[in-house]
């Protein structure tokens, strides 16, 4: 089933040991794109400005991201320039942060895409995402993710907010933020215990740890060579795990591990190039082909 996400579509200006790429396609929506249409259709909710750049329509277009719901606005796109540190690929250095047209942003979405059965509530300001649900029918599936800032400076609004979803999606900075627990597996409750039902814990290179009521389980990142650039990888592994889920008739435990892995495949294709280098060239069948190696690497 059809999946429509709400997020940032930007312009990313990043340095890293490997090398340094400006105005790449960037974005929480954008990333979040290329992981998810993998394995549905998927629309996306936004807003850009009169200076992004035709050349990535056309590619968001050719992916088959349907942008209906995607409006230009007089004034600059959002931009963010970051740089990575050698050996801490785990925390961005922002250098710079310019809103642009998010600033009075209200989300709007075409009359038919309203009753899309699958929603994702990417990186945005909470408010912004609140909107967006109010416009929408009765999802089936409803998930979040949000950053420190919002933790930080709306914790009411997104608060609020999580008592309304069903999937809640976190780094473990962010969980802990949130909580006030260390231990992440006590801070995976304590999300549980403010709403959604199905908590994901991104944990980096070193895996993700799921958590709901009935069970939990933690699987490992797949071992990557080399990274190169891991903006977006949070946001692809979210594209990879929603874009799965909206495609099975239940979320029970083995199609959540599925979800989970399949995800966890997907963002390491991200770390391994420049923005979306790497995935946006992917098929289902490379992914399921490294994921057979991941489950290799999980044999005792």
């Amino acid at each position: 089933m059809d999946l429509i996400a709400l997020g940032t579509i930007a312009l990313d200006n990043v340095k890293t040991a490997s090398g340094a790429r400006r105005d790449l396609l960037g974005g929480s929506a954008a990333h979040f794109a290329m992981g998810a249409r993998l394995f549905t259709k998927v629309h996306l909710v936004g807003i850009i400005g009169r200076d992004f750049p035709d050349a990535h329509i056309r590619f968001l277009k050719k992916k088959g991201v349907d942008l209906t719901s995607v409006v230009t606005h007089q004034g600059k796109s959002f931009r963010w320039e970051g740089e990575y540190q050698q050996g801490d690929y785990n925390n961005a250095i922002t250098l710079a942060t310019e809103l642009g047209v998010l600033l009075d942003y209200a989300p709007r979405v075409a009359a038919h895409q309203r009753k899309i059965p699958n929603l994702f509530l990417a990186n945005i300001d909470p408010d912004v995402q609140t909107r967006l649900l109010q416009l929408m029918g009765r999802p089936r599936l409803i998930g979040l993710d949000s950053m420190n800032l919002w933790i930080n400076h709306k914790k009411p609004s997104l608060l609020r907010l999580m008592k309304r979803v069903n999937l809640f999606v976190a780094n473990d900075g962010e969980a802990r933020s949130l909580t006030g627990e260390h231990n992440l597996i006590r801070a995976a409750k304590a999300l549980r215990r403010l709403g959604p039902g199905l908590i994901v814990v991104k944990k980096g290179e070193h895996g993700v740890l799921f958590y709901c009521d009935r069970f939990m389980f933690s699987f490992p990142a797949y071992p990557v060579e080399e990274v190169i650039d891991p903006t977006g990888a949070g946001d692809t592994f979210a594209g990879g795990l929603m874009g799965y889920l909206s495609r099975v008739k239940r979320l029970n435990e083995k199609e959540l591990k599925q979800a989970v892995l399949h995800a966890t495949t997907v963002a390491s294709f991200n770390v391994e190039g420049f923005g979306m280098s790497k995935t946006s060239t992917l098929t289902l069948a490379r992914v399921r082909g490294r994921m057979k190696q991941l489950l290799e690497f999980m044999k005792p």
